[in-house]
């Protein structure tokens, strides 16, 4: 990252334009890889000693979390039993979150979560690598031959150690990132690649977190696109542009880039100091569930169908029958106030059975609380010219047919709750791709049928990635990433990101 770049009299100019008018030769270009000045010398050891400081104080950050994870859990153990000591809960937390805390600095350091913060992984890693040091602590404490009356101070520890990690990194990101864009840092980039694809990497980078990235401008291999960004000429002034300086990398974005140019390109970049990334194709997704097949004369990959099966959906179907039973005797309380809420105010059952299309397309009746008035459905069709939503979905953002109490219900997802049911029943996951009402099923291309493969989900990716602010198609590709990415620390991930998604009522209505 850098500041914005100096006027080119402060720069210097490029060495292969310094010839005063004389022809001859151009100069090479000076290869960053060579002996630095002395200034520069004590320049790089000042962006050394950041970088200490950056790992050092997410360690230390780290080292809070877990240790007030681990707090936090046997506090809760002990006040149930009714004898919480404070010196006691500290010395047995202390007993064992070294051992927790190696194994977290050790498995974050695997993942890059102490390198550069364009570099550091979200919410989806922390997950993970939260979940496999609570397996290996389990497996450590059970060899070691510990005993425990459950195994509570594990998974406890585990959820506290995602709220508090996580909250601490987040604040961690959002105060220095706020520090840097107010000392005018940025990473400026350029997009190499061809017209198409250049514009899809573009609007993923602008729609999404991008990472304080400031895209300068593009090269494209194909005829200038008119894309909303600046044209910075052809391939063969690269050169150029990284001389002027005020680049820190160019992503190509073209899975078909020609290799010859990409190993040129590279070599061009890392002369310059430039770092050179790739944005991901469609295949080098799907590569992520391809099963080598041996004893074959050229080495052949199967692309399977994304499905949970076997060990699969063993482990998901457990997941969902632990969590959503422990979540219905946790919200039992607002289950009953949501269910005398509903029958207080409006006439009509306290359950609205929905039936829709589940897994395979087979109906089920999809339980919620009732949000609208009785003769909801009979009115619907009177409301079509009225649909906000795109593609197949119905939705109206002022819906006349839905009750005072069901604004407040489905302003955050209350109405949902029901469906905790649904998933003991096998009908629902606790993840998964949501079910849509035989109106919006019917109402589906070809394409779009295949999110029916496995189980629907009370929450997916639709409910933390911008809810109703989506374009359909755009939800749609996100369950199919789901179906591909599938694991048990994204269902946990997409889990613990619902709760802000939901309070912070985004794109819900």
């Amino acid at each position: 990252m850098r500041t914005q770049p100096a006027p080119d009299a402060a720069r210097g100019t490029d060495p292969r334009s310094a010839t005063d008018g004389v022809a001859g030769p151009p100069l090479p270009e000076r290869d960053v890889r060579a002996k630095r000045p002395p200034v520069l010398r004590f320049l790089l050891r000042l962006d050394t000693a950041r970088r200490l400081g950056r790992v050092l104080s997410l360690l230390l950050l780290d080292l809070l979390g877990v240790f007030a994870a681990i707090f936090t859990a046997l506090m809760i153990k002990y006040f149930a039993r009714d004898a919480f000591e404070f010196s006691t809960v500290i010395d047995q937390t202390k007993q064992y979150a070294s051992f927790a805390y190696l194994v977290t600095a050790l498995l974050f350091a695997r993942s890059d979560m102490y390198g550069h913060r364009s570099v550091r992984p979200g919410l989806t890693r922390i997950v993970a690598s939260l979940f496999q040091v609570m397996v290996v602590s389990l497996i450590y404490a059970v060899v070691s031959g510990e005993t425990f009356s459950s195994y509570y101070l594990f998974y406890g520890s585990l959820a506290f150690a995602v709220a508090y990690v996580s909250t601490l990194r987040f604040a961690y990101e959002r105060i220095t990132g706020y520090l840097l864009s107010a000392a005018g840092y940025e990473r400026r980039a350029v997009l190499v690649g061809s017209g198409q694809h250049i514009e899809q990497v573009a609007h993923a980078l602008k729609a999404g977190d991008a990472g304080g990235i400031h895209l300068v401008g593009f090269i494209s291999l194909t005829p200038r696109p008119d894309n909303g960004l600046r044209s910075l000429g052809s391939l063969e002034d690269l050169s150029d542009i990284l001389a002027r300086g005020g680049i820190d990398e160019v992503i190509i974005a073209d899975p078909d880039f020609p290799q010859p140019q990409a190993v040129d390109l590279v070599d061009r970049c890392h002369q310059r100091g430039v770092r050179v990334r790739v944005a991901p194709s469609t295949m080098e997704i799907l590569i992520h569930r391809a099963e080598f097949l041996p004893g074959q004369s050229v080495p052949l990959f199967e692309l399977k169908p994304p499905v949970f099966e076997g060990v699969d959906f063993a482990l998901k179907r457990s997941f969902d029958l632990l969590v959503a039973s422990v979540m219905l005797l946790l919200l039992s309380p607002v289950l009953l106030v949501a269910a005398l809420a509903v029958r207080l105010t409006s006439r009509g059952p306290i359950i609205y059975r929905s039936i829709r299309p589940g897994i395979g397309g087979v109906p089920f009746a999809c339980f919620k609380f009732r949000t609208m008035y009785r003769d909801a459905d009979q009115v619907q069709a009177e409301l079509e010219d009225a649909n906000e939503a795109s593609g197949a979905i119905f939705k109206i953002k002022d819906d006349p047919r839905i009750t005072p109490v069901g604004k407040v219900l489905r302003r955050f997802s209350l109405d949902e709750l029901p469906q905790l049911a649904n998933v003991l029943k096998g009908d629902m996951s606790l993840v998964g791709p949501r079910p849509l009402p035989q109106r919006d099923f019917d109402r589906l291309e070809d394409w779009h049928r295949k999110r029916y493969l496995v189980l629907p989900g009370i929450t997916g990716l639709w409910q933390v990635s911008g809810r109703s602010d989506l374009d359909f198609d755009d939800l749609v590709r996100l369950d199919f990433l789901y179906l591909e990415r599938w694991s048990p620390s994204l269902d946990l991930t997409i889990l613990v990101k619902t709760i802000p998604a939901v309070l912070s009522r985004r794109g819900a209505f």
